[in-house]
């Protein structure tokens, strides 16, 4: 990685290293996890796309142009890799599906099945009214998340924890706190007014999201871009919202 990663009015107060990657960390992942909670209890999740647009524009802030390139932030001529991503994406969506509907049915033990609460899909929608809605989750699902998390995530966490600790170990890091954001999403329920945990979901909820994003950051490095990473979560998003409103 360059010695001039980020902005020089960030230079002097920081360097890209662990440090500051547990930095952005605290900064962003903290804030999102109480949100998401929030939201969950009030139904209210505009505070969610807020977070996501601060996370995608965090390399922006603080990176300058090589840095931006050296974790990244970079076109791919790998048009192949990039199909195959988001068709990887769609299968992985699918598996966890498959997962949860197999151990636990339409409980709200099934992650997916909770999470399908959030999208307030109108009891009895069908047909073309069922289309468009599904359209419109689906098409906002696959460019906001997929954009703020990879570009944040796979992006400049990944690029300054793997400046001090190496590749393997960061990609630890950034899949781990990937995966434990998640818990805000499912994990932690707030159903008929009650908080609740359901510790043996919850697991496999982190580890599916803990190797979910080690396929993201698979497809980053076989595209040699982040766009890689970013379709293979598109992909995923796209099958899960299909999961939600026409497989539950």
């Amino acid at each position: 990685m360059p010695k001039t990663e980020l902005r020089p009015f960030w230079k002097k107060r920081f360097k890209f290293n662990w440090k500051f990657g547990l930095l952005l960390i605290a900064l962003i992942c903290i804030p999102r996890f109480i949100l998401v909670l929030k939201a969950n209890q009030t139904g209210n999740y505009a505070a969610i796309g807020a977070i996501m647009l601060l996370s995608a524009l965090v390399p922006f802030i603080f990176l300058n142009k090589s840095g931006r390139r050296s974790i990244g932030i970079t076109g791919t001529q790998k048009i192949g890799a990039l199909v195959f991503a988001f068709i990887i994406g769609i299968a992985l969506s699918l598996i966890l599906y498959w997962i949860g509907k197999e151990l636990y049915g339409g409980s709200y033990q099934n992650w997916y099945e909770y999470i399908a609460k959030s999208y307030q899909i109108p009891e009895g929608i069908a047909g073309n009214n069922k289309l468009i809605l599904f359209s419109v989750m689906a098409l906002t699902g696959m460019i906001f998340s997929p954009i703020g998390e990879e570009l944040y995530f796979r992006g400049i966490v990944h690029g300054s924890f793997a400046c001090s600790i190496g590749e393997k170990k960061a990609a630890l890091v950034d899949c781990l706190a990937f995966a434990l954001i998640h818990v805000a999403h499912f994990g932690l329920v707030f159903v008929n007014d009650v908080w609740s945990f359901y510790p043996i979901p919850t697991l496999i909820w982190v580890m599916g999201m803990f190797l979910v994003s080690f396929i993201f950051l698979w497809a980053k490095k076989r595209s040699g871009s982040l766009l890689g990473a970013i379709v293979c979560h598109s992909g995923f998003n796209l099958g899960m919202i299909y999961s939600i409103f026409y497989l539950l």
